[in-house]
């Protein structure tokens, strides 16, 4: 059956299917040559064998003491599903009594190298100088049982969960009384699953009833055992898992009957019981993520409403003898970069100008990051604001742009910051400083305490009435730089997702806990503030980030701040297969590389929240998705267990930490925007963020008009380019607008010259040493304020020639194609 994960259209790009889980045998021989970690001793070696798609605990050998040809013939067992990527991981391990285990090397195998059936005996070459070697036994074979019924969209998978619920039940004698001697305290914990540990105690109020027992949801797959702690015995520590004290039961969950009760235990004073059960998980209708790569239901109902505004809007500014038909209306964006208080107020500006001119009503999205994010949420508080003149919002926004910003610190507003972060923790968020960053903004752009939220902006888009916003941030990782690893992350009032996953959840539910694609603790919907302070965090740069201001490539680093991995030969040759993977060699780096790659690539605070896609696994198939292949730009895209659905959090920062541009979004295939007008609002260079899209979508393979500007244009830029892609078929047009001070300076308004007395008004310095607009001021004088909203409109006002030639050419390119 192939359905989209909302169950109401027929489509290819989701489907539920039955498929065969095989048993993985892995049998650790021996290794030969291993060189000398210790200055003392020889090696003390021993493997760990760690295959997280199939279980949550590190299974390692015995340790062969001072033997560099250790010999341990020790199988393990793997439980492993035929449509996950599962890639095992053999870890090599010099073991030390008083310090950290020396970790020698670790080799990352891909198992759909194996043939079913068949029984492989592997020797990886780990090091050709020094001839070390591991040999390794494989054997992939079927098992018994029904096939597993998982959900996927050709990149990520979801799989079973389970419910188990634990019980104690007390054996009170008559007329015992309770006291605080008497309490009894139980620990459970079943590793992998959403809940890991619970403690439950007797002998007090908080004695757990056959009505509120202890809860746990794992996945069914990874066949976890429940560890209790009983009342006087120790809990073991939590990366010793598998040592107990005697006396704690420990149950294997999949021998548990589903859906009956089982005694696990029984004691003078209590019962203990336990009953699995599966969850629901036969349709994507129980998953409240969306799994797909086209637009949600409510995205595309919105283009039809918004068509109703356009095709009109745009007979209208065009001066059309003919209505357009649907196929000939043309998906006009507006995209905007990032520059603090400058972009905001530089936006109100385009904006007003392009409501002049009737093009506001021709746009279908409008896309923001940083400061622009903060004019676009400003603005869609109003349900109405595109079908009304700007300027109550300009005037508003002028206010809040030039009064003092010192009351922001007072005591009284420090006094709420705290109230509100508390708060934030209470909920279980985790809270850093982009959180206070999102309040201080609140207090410079609002009069008080804005209970405005993302959701909220639905009402501005239901009817089509506006452009629909979407906001932009970027997915990173501890220790690695920006450029190394970063996902595009989108917001818009339905829904906000990554698009290289095809996962999605609704604005409402963002920073909520999931676990496989299910809704496990709902937090309340974050007000806007907070996204804000995350959209446009100028506080989550590192070391690299400053480098590359001033340098085009992070070669010089990459010694320090990329893994050392790979490739290395293996015997037997195995035959090729479709998009498996390379067997490769992870060399850890010493103390003081650590330490240098951690003061280069840390930064100094990130956003954090609950990861929407955890407990999801990498498809066997992820690779060779197009849509995955699209956004997939990073070190870690063929390391299938370090990859964003194994973490805890998202780290989200503002886009202009990569690219200072909004435009992916709009580059997705399945939104179809024919015309881009880009505004831009970048300090310095006006054209490299551009140059930067540029090379990235090709690069990526993404469809985008050439820009081919002149040494001459590059020096002294004009007020606007059209770059129609004519050499590209399939990209968009798109319109650049750089933020320049040009005709400006003797013209007021188009063909109206200044006159002596205001050629004054002219002079805007909008990027000298003494500038007003620097990215990081954030107050401006009423003057400042009014002439940056007036350069602006200008020169939208100015273009309108290009606007409307770029215009004419989507729609006959729109004719055109369907004849």
């Amino acid at each position: 059956m192939w359905l989209n994960p909302e169950g109401e259209q027929w489509t290819s790009l989701t489907k539920i299917q039955s498929s065969l889980c095989y048993l993985l045998t892995v049998r650790v021989i021996r290794a030969r040559n291993i060189h000398q970690a210790d200055v003392l001793s020889q090696t003390d070696c021993y493997v760990s064998v760690w295959l997280p798609t199939a279980s949550s605990d590190k299974f390692q050998t015995k340790a062969i003491k001072n033997c560099k040809d250790p010999v341990w013939n020790e199988t393990f067992y793997f439980r492993i599903q035929s449509q996950v990527k599962n890639v095992l991981e053999l870890a090599l391990y010099d073991k030390d009594v008083i310090t950290q285990d020396d970790h020698l090397f670790t080799v990352y195998f891909d198992i759909a190298k194996l043939s079913l059936g068949e029984e492989v005996f592997m020797h990886f070459k780990c090091d050709s100088q020094r001839q070390e070697e591991l040999e390794v036994g494989f054997a992939l074979d079927n098992i018994s049982g029904p096939p597993e019924t998982i959900i996927t969209n050709g990149v990520l998978v979801s799989r079973k969960i389970c419910c188990l619920e634990v019980q104690v039940v007390e054996k009170k004698k008559k007329n015992e009384k309770k006291s605080l001697s008497s309490k009894k305290q139980f620990s459970f914990r079943v590793q992998g699953s959403y809940e890991g540990t619970q403690d439950i105690m007797l002998g007090s109020d908080l004695i757990f009833s056959s009505s509120s027992p202890a809860k746990f949801h794992y996945a069914r797959y990874k066949q976890p055992t429940l560890d209790v702690t009983l009342p006087g015995k120790k809990r073991p520590p939590s990366l010793c898992s598998r040592v107990y004290d005697i006396g704690s039961p420990n149950v294997e969950l999949h021998s548990i009957p589903s859906g009956e009760n089982m005694i696990l235990a029984e004691d003078k004073g209590f019962d203990l019981y336990a009953k699995a059960e599966d969850c629901l998980c036969s349709s994507p209708d129980h998953l409240d993520v969306r799994l797909g790569f086209d637009l949600c239901v409510q995205e595309q109902d919105f283009l039809c409403k918004r068509r109703n505004y356009v095709a009109p809007a745009l007979k209208k500014v065009l001066q059309l003898q003919q209505d357009l038909l649907n196929h000939e209306t043309p998906v006009v964006a507006i995209m905007t970069t990032g520059g603090g208080m400058r972009s905001l107020t530089a936006l109100y500006g385009s904006l007003r100008g392009l409501k002049k001119l009737g093009v506001l009503d021709c746009a279908t999205y409008l896309t923001g990051l940083s400061g622009t994010t903060w004019t676009m949420s400003n603005l869609y508080r109003d349900a109405d604001w595109s079908q009304k003149d700007l300027d109550k919002q300009i005037s508003e926004a002028r206010k809040h742009m030039t009064k003092c910003k010192i009351n922001s610190l007072s005591l009284e507003y420090l006094k709420y910051y705290k109230k509100q972060l508390c708060q934030r923790k209470r909920e279980g968020r985790r809270t850093t400083f982009i959180d206070l960053w999102g309040l201080v903004l609140e207090s410079l752009l609002h009069d008080g305490k804005d209970n405005h939220r993302l959701s909220d902006q639905q009402r501005a888009i239901d009817h089509g009435q506006n452009p629909l916003p979407i906001y932009t941030a970027v997915n990173v990782k501890n220790n690695y730089s920006t450029l190394d690893f970063k996902e595009w992350v989108e917001f818009t009032p339905y829904e906000v997702g990554l698009q290289k996953y095809g996962v999605f959840v609704r604005t409402e539910d963002f920073g909520s806990e999931f676990f496989m694609g299910r809704l496990m603790k709902k937090v309340p919907e974050s007000r806007i503030c907070f996204l804000e302070g995350m959209w446009s965090s100028l506080f989550s740069f590192n070391v690299l980030y400053i480098w590359n201001l001033s340098h085009s490539s992070e070669d010089f680093w990459h010694r320090w701040t990329r893994d050392q991995i790979d490739n290395i030969e293996e015997e037997p040759l195995l035959p090729l297969k479709l998009h498996e993977l390379q067997t490769r060699l992870f060399t850890p780096p010493g103390l003081l590389g650590n330490a240098f790659r951690s003061a280069l690539t840390d930064r100094l605070c990130i956003s954090q929240e609950h990861n929407f896609l955890k407990g999801f696994q990498m498809h066997n198939d992820y690779l060779g998705n197009t849509h995955f292949c699209r956004w997939k730009d990073t070190v870690l895209d063929t390391f299938p267990n370090q990859l964003t659905q194994s973490d805890e959090f998202l780290s989200l920062v503002d886009t202009g930490f990569f690219i200072n541009t909004s435009i992916m979004p709009l580059l997705k295939p399945e939104r179809k925007v024919d015309v881009i007008l880009h505004l831009n609002y970048s300090a310095g260079s006006q054209i490299q963020a551009l140059d930067q899209t540029c090379k990235y979508c090709s690069e990526q393979g993404i469809l985008f008009p050439r820009v081919d500007l002149s040494e001459e244009d590059r020096k002294k830029l004009k007020e606007c380019y059209l770059f129609d892609g004519a050499e590209t078929p399939g990209a968009p047009i798109l319109l650049f607008f750089p933020l320049i001070n040009d005709t400006f300076q003797k013209y007021k308004a188009p063909g109206q010259k200044r006159s002596e007395s205001e050629m004054e008004d002219g002079k805007v310095d909008l990027y000298g040493c003494c500038s007003p607009y620097s990215t990081y001021s954030i107050q401006y004088t009423e003057k400042a304020y009014d002439r940056l909203v007036q350069l602006s409109e200008y020169n939208i006002l100015n273009n309108e020639d290009l606007i409307m030639q770029a215009l004419r050419t989507a729609v006959a390119r729109k004719r055109q194609i369907k004849k």
